[in-house]
């Protein structure tokens, strides 16, 4: 695969990694500030390009009760000025479309989640917006089909597109990574992206909500570097005990700057 152009100033299959990283949950602006900024000092030196990722709405949440976001409006308008003030670009979820013409205009990578990555007009309205995507690979295909789900999205014309692994349904609950799933996707012409942290979910395990071991977050992500994929998605926080979502699968965010230094140097060993 050739190094794709996603904008103008950012690449991903080229001479760096492209790191998607945030927390689960837009909370607040200067909760989005610092981690972007945290964030932005974590990478300086590493051949890594950053692209800061958070959701304004999260709709597959386990039960009614779970927290969702605080809608689109005011986090559309938080992440703007992420965008403004760090200069970094900005990936986001969605859930329908029409979600998109508006965060459209505001990020610069549009998601679909995993549990919608067969909903034909959701891709087909993604593609239409000819913004870069990072399609989540259903905990519930084989590796291969996703070249049916990107099929949908290029049929539009936009090739710009990403196939993000997050995991595999096992038993119940848990998830596991088959890191030859990478390459399985590697082998279907498009940038592979591991999701680290949703990948170490145990879908709602947590009493109505799903748990997590983040204790496995650095091992995969390690591993999915040696693999070779082009870009890791690492979802942060600087309090995982008290974030709205997804706190037991969030890699606290001082853990983050040796990991990604040791994510680095394998990185760079197995692309020579």
């Amino acid at each position: 695969m050739t190094e794709l152009a996603l904008t103008p100033s950012l690449s991903v299959g080229g001479e760096k990694l492209l790191l998607i990283a945030g927390p689960c949950q837009i909370e607040s602006e200067q909760h989005a500030l610092k981690i972007a900024s945290f964030l932005q000092n974590a990478i300086k030196d590493l051949p890594i390009n950053l692209v800061y990722k958070s959701s304004f709405d999260k709709a597959n949440r386990t039960s009614l009760s779970g927290k969702r976001g605080i809608g689109m409006e005011q986090g559309l308008r938080i992440l703007e000025t992420v965008r403004t003030k760090t200069g970094l670009p900005i990936l986001t979820d969605i859930h329908s479309p029409d979600q998109i013409g508006a965060v459209a205009e505001v990020v610069d990578i549009l998601q679909t989640p995993a549990f919608l990555c067969r909903q034909t007009d959701l891709l087909i309205a993604v593609g239409k917006s000819g913004k870069p995507v990072n399609v989540k690979k259903g905990q519930f295909l084989h590796p291969a089909d996703m070249g049916h789900v990107a099929e949908k999205i290029a049929s539009t014309g936009n090739k710009k597109i990403m196939l993000c692994e997050r995991g595999s349904s096992f038993g119940y609950r848990d998830l596991v990574v088959d890191m030859r799933g990478l390459v399985i996707m590697k082998a279907l012409g498009y940038p592979v992206v591991f999701d680290a942290t949703h990948s170490v979910q145990s879908l709602g395990g947590a009493d109505g909500s799903s748990g997590g071991s983040r204790e496995y977050i650095a091992p995969l992500a390690r591993a999915a570097a040696a693999v070779g994929v082009d870009g890791l998605f690492i979802e942060c926080h600087d309090n995982p005990a008290e974030a709205p979502s997804d706190g037991p699968s969030m890699l606290p965010l001082e853990q983050l700057p040796t990991l990604l230094n040791s994510i680095a140097r394998i990185w760079t060993a197995a692309r020579s």
